[in-house]
């Protein structure tokens, strides 16, 4: 597969990497020597649930097409699943794994009919059910780690490839005991790359309501217990994450925009993930997850019991729109950010 690299970095005529020129207060152009020069962020846009209708694939591949994603993660339950891993390989699309254990039907056939994993429907039981059958010690740690080989080896037949990263729809993959199970899959199975949902900024968001920011708290405290054991099995994560205050109606590029400086400010000066570039500009590594696509119809797409509120909400193509807009490309020529793949980290 061909690398990929989106490039929106600033490169001024005296080669200062992202630095762009200042002015006096004459209009002389004066160079900064005293200030360290701007990191350079290499940014994973991940569209998440590709796979879960056929209108969420084609607003993903059109944001793709349009520079606004670099990378996607396939729910391989889902009901557009086979469709979305075609268009991966006709559009050249990086792709990885978005492991399942929360919404529509198992993938491993023994735990279809009975299972600690399924309510009586047979289906998964739902973000919260998930957490609350957890809490009380009622799911199989074993079960778990069936479930997710079962997802890698669907993704295999689909794709033809195992994924380069592989992180949880509804960050299960972080939750106290599953952590530990996806991270011995990850290793067993080579999987290089997943994903540390901890966000800077998070707590400082006047437009998030209270029961988000509870819920965003639990996952961001789940995700830091999650690093010593993602650690341990020698899993590896970019720098910064973002994704969290920016999703459906909050994303705009003004809150993009917030979130990225929240990001490189949050990033100690020097301790960057790759070599410093050949003017010695610092280079950080990052991830905005993302969920563009156009409104599911009533009835059609889903893991096995059709699409959520959610999914056929204003919400997906409201992203879309956003991360085409050249306005938010301009912010990454600002802010020195290059889209790229997991695969290019």
């Amino acid at each position: 597969m061909r690398r990929i690299f989106r490039h929106f970095c600033w490169t001024t005529r005296q080669g200062s990497c992202c630095e762009p020129p200042t002015f006096t207060a004459l209009g002389r152009r004066r160079r900064s020597t005293a200030r360290m020069p701007q990191p350079r962020m290499m940014l994973v846009v991940t569209g998440d649930d590709f796979g879960y209708c056929p209108r969420r694939n084609q607003g993903i591949v059109e944001c793709f097409q349009a520079g606004g994603i670099s990378n996607v993660s396939l729910l391989v339950n889902a009901s557009a699943a086979k469709e979305a891993a075609d268009l991966a390989k006709r559009h050249d699309i990086p792709i990885g794994l978005h492991a399942n254990l929360s919404e529509g039907f198992p993938v491993c056939q023994s735990l279809q009919q009975v299972s600690t994993l399924i309510n009586p429907r047979g289906v998964f039981q739902g973000k919260m059910g998930f957490r609350q059958a957890l809490e009380r010690g009622q799911l199989s740690m074993k079960q778990v780690d069936l479930e997710l080989r079962a997802q890698v080896r669907l993704f295999r037949e689909l794709t033809g490839q195992l994924p380069h990263h592989m992180d949880g729809h509804q960050h299960v993959h972080v939750l106290p005991e599953v952590r530990e199970v996806f991270a011995q899959v990850m290793s067993d199975l080579r999987i290089p790359y997943t994903r540390v949902p901890k966000e800077a900024g998070l707590h400082s968001c006047p437009w998030l309501p209270a029961h988000l920011q509870r819920f965003y708290t639990q996952v961001e405290k789940d995700a830091t217990d999650s690093i010593p054991v993602f650690t341990r099995y020698g899993i590896r994560w970019p720098d910064v994450y973002l994704g969290l205050t920016t999703m459906g109606q909050n994303m705009s590029v003004p809150n993009l925009q917030r979130a990225l400086s929240h990001a490189l400010a949050s990033w100690p000066s020097g301790s960057t993930s790759s070599s410093a570039s050949s003017c010695n500009q610092p280079v950080i590594t990052g991830e905005l997850m993302v969920h563009p696509g156009y409104p599911s119809h009533s009835q059609v797409g889903g893991c096995g019991e059709g699409p959520d509120d959610f999914s056929q909400s204003a919400d997906r193509q409201h992203e879309l729109n956003m991360l085409r807009d050249p306005s938010l490309l301009a912010l990454y020529s600002q802010k020195c950010v290059q889209l790229c793949a997991f695969k290019d980290l």
